[in-house]
């Protein structure tokens, strides 16, 4: 069975509820779906909002190679990845991965792999904005991001 990814980037928000009841609503073999959200957190009160960016075509691209990659190696039955961009304040929706299977551990395996993947080869940028008002910088990926990849490897 041939599965193909659902690949979106978004300004607008998702509901996680729908995109869920729509990747499981047509296989009756799915026995497994786990959902991961992505927040944008305040970072102790001190983060409004984050402005996310991305590279147009390419950050597609890099998601569906990811997802493939994904489906292949856990046997998923679907997959919806769904990553927001703009400004995003504290308490939205950033991102969301939905993995379908026929078993649970390779649903949990297949989201996790798909956002170890996602935050470090994937075209995204995040800048901070601070609650007193001002635009912080832009973030630098972090070495514990890298190392949760490696595991895949």
């Amino acid at each position: 069975m041939g599965v193909t990814p659902t690949i979106r980037v978004q300004a607008q928000d998702f509901d996680t509820a729908a995109e869920a009841k729509l990747l499981s609503s047509n296989d009756a073999g799915i026995g497994a779906l786990v959902t991961f959200t992505g927040l944008c957190r305040d970072e102790g009160g001190a983060l409004s909002a984050l402005e996310l960016e991305h590279y147009p075509g390419m950050a597609e691209a890099e998601m569906m190679r990811i997802a493939t990659l994904a489906i292949e190696r856990f046997d998923l039955r679907g997959l919806t990845v769904i990553h927001r961009y703009g400004k995003i304040t504290t308490g939205d929706n950033i991102v969301l991965v939905i993995a379908a299977s026929s078993h649970r551990q390779a649903a949990f395996d297949g989201a996790n792999f798909v956002m170890d993947y996602l935050k470090t080869a994937a075209p995204f940028w995040k800048k901070e904005h601070a609650t007193d008002g001002t635009a912080g910088t832009w973030v630098s990926a972090k070495d514990a991001d890298e190392s949760a990849k490696e595991k895949w490897r």
